[in-house]
């Protein structure tokens, strides 16, 4: 497993054996504090090792390990440990992300003070000491809670019996946005999962022992989980984990990367290629790139415009493309290309894994057959497959499993063309998809009416040449309260504390009010035209209780 750090020149490594050392220790130390089979652990880490490493630890044990990504808030995190109750927090004191010092044990402390007024107190916060942001003295400490990983992890032994747990053991919680405000805590097991994670990466990369594999997302995504940690790692794999952001110090970063480890496998986000192809081709020509073999895409559809800049431009026209669809559900791929296996076509994931059964389905939830576009289900079960939502197994069925009986619903739209392959076509419920990351509407709607000022807020997704969609908010505010770009950014802020800077709206739309319907339902559909200044496909509106509504809020679009 290699590191690299955000500054170029920093790095690390370790072998298996010496990984199997430092998840001894770790797992020791927690079995130690009281950490036993079943019970939750909060990590909340950039990209170090010790990511990895503590997950691997909660395996090890059989603790079940809940991977909260370090960009999201206090209040965020907060929400999380309230659900899950974690005996122990896993974080370090900060993180250098490019030339921003981001301070996460202060966030932790918020977050921890937080969860105690809601009940539930976490008695201990292990930290890292992460020397290339901060060292020991500028860290606020509690000292009857918070101990230093470097203190006490490495007086541990290096060898930790495992725990055997049953093949559907819990083994991780992972939290992803829904349409309600409230985050969905998906629980994947241990056998299906393992199985799973293992034979998708093994098949859909065509993975070999030379090989050096890059994932470029963060363990706090289910992505980090099955195509970072335990997909590759269950192969043998030559993993790289890197800390820093792709376009540090420059957007030829990931190039000199990929050129001083000679990575062969490259997996990533659309939004990454799409920002490295604005930035213009010369910061990847300037690198030899020679070493790349396989390209993969995951967390959103991959526009073909971006697809075929990422073939012909950083695969030299020579590296075939998975293109995955899965989803923090699924566990693993479920629609993608086995490279070289079939030819490719920009844009689509192609066809169904092993096993797999997608149908598509009409609003009736009947299967069409030959071309077609509209509902993807899935047909039959399959090892990856979540096994509930924790703590809500009503919600779990409600959103899955009940809008087309007899199929596992994705919420994804897609369209199958002559010759079978399919296109996914984006969400049809509620969520947006901002640079891979699924953000309910009813999230940040609910952030931002939190916000003194504002009686109502409607989000709705948009087109974005970069992250392929972006968030846009329409905001009626409290009578009398006057519209001012103080305002607009001071809502923006309260949708960054609360959820954090990733579901921050590109938009605000003032609304003096919104399209609803006589029953009180806002049509969205009208606002996404607005949003999107598609002003003569706004339809009928005469249904709206006050058709009025639409002229003014058009006539406010551009204010």
């Amino acid at each position: 497993m290699y590191w690299e750090g955000n500054e170029p020149g920093q790095d690390g490594k370790l072998t298996y054996s010496e990984l199997l050392d430092r998840v001894c220790q770790l797992a020791n130390y927690l079995k130690s504090v009281g950490v036993g089979k079943g019970d939750a652990v909060v990590i909340y880490l950039p990209m170090l090792l010790e990511l990895p490493i503590a997950m691997l630890a909660c395996a090890r044990i059989g603790a079940v390990h809940s991977v909260v990504f370090a960009g999201f808030s206090a209040d965020a995190l907060a929400q999380r440990i309230i659900d899950c109750k974690p005996k122990v927090v896993i974080t370090c004191n900060a993180v250098k992300r490019g030339q921003k010092l981001i301070p996460l044990k202060d966030i932790v402390d918020v977050s921890l003070a937080e969860s105690a007024k809601n009940g539930v107190n976490v008695g201990i916060c292990l930290t890292y000491e992460n020397q290339s942001a901060l060292n020991k003295e500028g860290t606020k400490w509690t000292s009857e809670r918070d101990t230093w990983w470097q203190d006490v992890v490495p007086k541990f032994p290096t060898k930790c019996d495992l725990e055997w747990v049953d093949a559907e053991d819990s083994l991780f919680l992972l939290y992803t946005s829904g349409s309600t405000g409230k985050p969905k805590g998906v629980l994947h097991t241990t056998g299906g999962y393992m199985v799973y994670s293992g034979t998708t990466f093994k098949h859909a990369f065509d993975y070999k022992s030379s090989d050096i594999y890059w994932c470029t997302a963060d363990c706090g995504w289910i992505t980090g989980h099955s195509y970072v940690t335990y997909g590759p790692l269950l192969n043998g794999a030559t993993v790289l984990v890197y800390e820093g952001a792709p376009n540090y110090p420059d957007p030829g970063r990931c190039w000199d990367i990929v050129d001083k480890y000679g990575v062969t496998l490259f997996y990533t986000a659309p939004t990454l290629i799409r920002a490295l192809m604005r930035d213009g081709s010369e910061y990847v020509t300037r690198y030899s790139r020679k070493s790349l073999r396989v390209l993969g895409s995951v967390g959103e559809p991959i526009n073909p415009t971006a697809w075929r800049w990422f073939y012909n431009v950083i695969g030299d026209s020579r590296c075939p493309i998975s293109d995955t669809w899965w989803q923090t559900e699924t566990g693993g791929f479920m629609i993608t290309p086995l490279p070289g296996a079939w030819p490719l076509k920009p844009g689509s994931a192609t066809f169904p894994f092993f096993g797999v059964q997608p149908v598509i389905v009409d609003e009736k939830g009947k299967e069409m057959e030959g071309e077609c576009s509209g509902y993807l289900c899935i047909k039959k079960s399959w090892p990856g497959a979540f096994r509930t939502l924790y703590g809500d197994e009503d919600r779990y069925e409600t959103t899955y499993f009940k809008p087309f009986a007899g199929y596992y619903f994705s919420g994804d739209g897609c369209s199958r063309d002559k010759d079978g392959y399919h296109f996914l076509t984006g969400r049809v419920d509620d969520v947006i998809n901002v640079s891979g990351h699924r953000i309910g509407t009813a999230e940040v709607e609910s952030a931002l009416v939190s916000h003194p000022k504002c009686a109502e807020a409607a989000v709705v997704g948009i087109d974005h040449e970069v992250k392929g969609q972006g968030i846009y908010a329409f905001v009626t505010l409290v009578d009398g309260v006057p519209y001012s770009d103080e305002l607009r950014k001071s809502l923006v802020m309260t949708v960054r504390s609360q959820i954090g800077a990733f579901a921050a709206p590109d938009k605000i739309h003032w609304a003096p009010g919104l399209p609803k319907t006589r029953s009180g339902k806002i049509m969205r559909r009208i606002l996404r035209k607005i949003a999107s200044r598609q002003l003569d496909e706004l339809g009928d509106t005469s249904t709206l209780a006050d058709p009025g509504v639409v002229d003014q809020l058009i006539a406010l679009g551009d204010s």
